[in-house]
């Protein structure tokens, strides 16, 4: 009986494992991450020391039930395959901490995941999910939480429950609109969630004082709620490609803003409490239907802000193509 505890075959074009992979009965890692593997065998169930188990970007088209027998994993990876279901007994392994389903063909996962309850970092990007299992709702040790590249149309109520969140990642989806009980999320450091179908925000986005990155490019929004100018913490917000027509002077409030993106919007005119933002390094205005330059603009630019603008910029050049050719003339 082998007492290997590492076992690293990562990048070995191995189609299959040997059937004497039980004999390591020792081991507590495992990294079989880019090989050719289609399958484990079943007694793979019999390494009941392993803690991780990475099987990134190999040919995986289902696991055997024998897995779910390893229930002192803390991390499991098996991202980058062709995995179309899961089985309930994924909710055997209570002790994981990370687990990785990201880049597979998901369409549905089992409620039986509800009770992975020591579960900190969940990735499931680039599947193919409509829908969350509501026992998800249990899940209140994640910090990090990745959903992007799916199809979800609707975020529900109870992701106000999962309150050690601190970061949220649900950008490349069809979600219409974002619950109120966001806001329950106080500890929410990053909120990433561009390139949706958002027409609106909850006014209880207000109520995450935690929040540094905001990213919500790449929506429908029209409006932002009074609410935001709470998000004193803010660092980065990015509002890019958007159907903005205005904008909140309550955002003069952003004491710790430093990057604000708002290209490609159809605003006309900007709040004056803009001029207020001190620790601001980037404005980026451009395309956008500002037709004149407001003067705090260059009070921003005095204290080393860029501010990037297309039209004022060629407006801005006019008038000083005009004033040398009016001194030209004059001389």
């Amino acid at each position: 009986m082998s007492e290997q505890k590492k076992l690293d075959w990562s990048g070995k074009q191995l189609s299959s494992l040997p059937e004497s992979i039980d004999k390591l009965s020792a081991l507590e890692e495992m990294n079989l991450d880019e090989n050719q593997l289609a399958a484990f065998p079943d007694n793979i169930g019999q390494l009941t020391h392993l803690k991780t188990l990475s099987v990134y970007s190999n040919q995986l088209t289902s696991l055997p039930e024998s897995v779910w027998q390893l229930t002192s994993l803390q991390t499991l990876n098996v991202a980058q395959n062709h995995l179309s279901a899961l089985s309930a007994g994924i909710g055997n392994l209570t002790h994981l901490r990370m687990l990785d389903l990201g880049h597979n063909e998901l369409m549905v996962l089992p409620e039986s995941m509800g009770n992975l309850h020591n579960l900190a970092f969940l990735y499931l990007s680039n599947n193919r999910l409509t829908a969350l299992p509501r026992s998800f709702s249990n899940l209140g040790n994640l910090i990090y939480l990745n959903i992007t590249d799916n199809q979800l149309t609707a975020l529900p109520e109870w992701i106000g429950n999962l309150t050690r969140l601190i970061e949220l990642r649900l950008y490349n989806n069809l979600l219409f609109s974002l619950p109120e009980s966001l806001g329950h999320q106080i500890h929410l450091k990053e909120l990433h969630v561009m390139n949706n179908q958002l027409a609106s925000l909850p006014a209880t986005i207000g109520n995450l004082t935690s929040l540094k990155k905001l990213s919500l490019q790449g929506n429908r929004l029209t409006s932002l709620p009074e609410s935001l100018g709470n998000l004193t913490s803010l660092t980065d917000l990015d509002l890019r490609n958007n159907k903005l027509t205005s904008i909140s002077a309550s955002l003069g409030n952003l004491r710790n803003l430093r990057y604000l993106d708002l290209r490609a919007n159809q605003l006309i005119d900007l709040p004056t409490s803009f001029g207020e933002l001190k620790k601001l390094e980037k404005l980026d205005l451009r395309w956008n239907k500002l037709s004149t330059l407001p003067e705090w603009i260059q009070r921003l630019e005095q204290r080393g802000c860029t501010v990037f603008h297309v039209e004022l910029m060629c407006l801005h050049f006019s008038r000083t193509c005009c004033k040398f050719k009016l001194s030209s003339l004059r001389s």
